[in-house]
């Protein structure tokens, strides 16, 4: 049976497996050359009085807040770039542009390399114990 065709916001191959970071994660399942769009994430808009409610009614949250006001729960999406794990030496970057969740390589990525962002300030506030495993790893969320 062939693979579903991916979306077109979706510019390269990316599959989820099992991660030694934390659970599932996003992995190229080709070549990603530097400074590229990977491909993006969609989600639930809500507003972020919300979002940050429902932050707290889980153990494991996908939300991105995108303004001050909007931010988007990747909770059920089918998006393979929702698993994308944190590492205190990301090979790709979070933008947000126009209202998306965009990911973009910081240098190439070979096949089967598990694709990291640099989460930035998250709801854990030095709480979370980051397992990335980087060298010079700043230890927490």
């Amino acid at each position: 049976m062939d693979a579903a065709p991916r979306p077109a916001y979706q510019k390269f191959a990316v599959e989820v497996r099992p991660s030694a970071i934390d659970g599932q994660g996003a992995y190229a399942a080709e070549a990603i050359p530097a400074r590229l769009k990977i491909g993006e994430v969609r989600g639930e808009s809500l507003s972020v009085r919300d979002a940050r409610i429902r932050a707290t009614r889980s153990e494991r949250i996908m939300i991105v807040e995108i303004s001050d006001k909007k931010a988007i729960d990747f909770s059920k999406s089918a998006d393979p770039m929702r698993y994308t794990n944190h590492s205190c030496q990301p090979n790709a970057r979070l933008c947000i542009r126009q209202g998306r969740v965009e990911f973009y390589a910081l240098r190439a990525i070979a096949p089967g390399e598990e694709i990291t962002v640099d989460y930035g300030p998250t709801h854990h506030e030095g709480r979370l114990a980051c397992r990335c495993g980087a060298p010079g790893c700043a230890g927490w969320l």
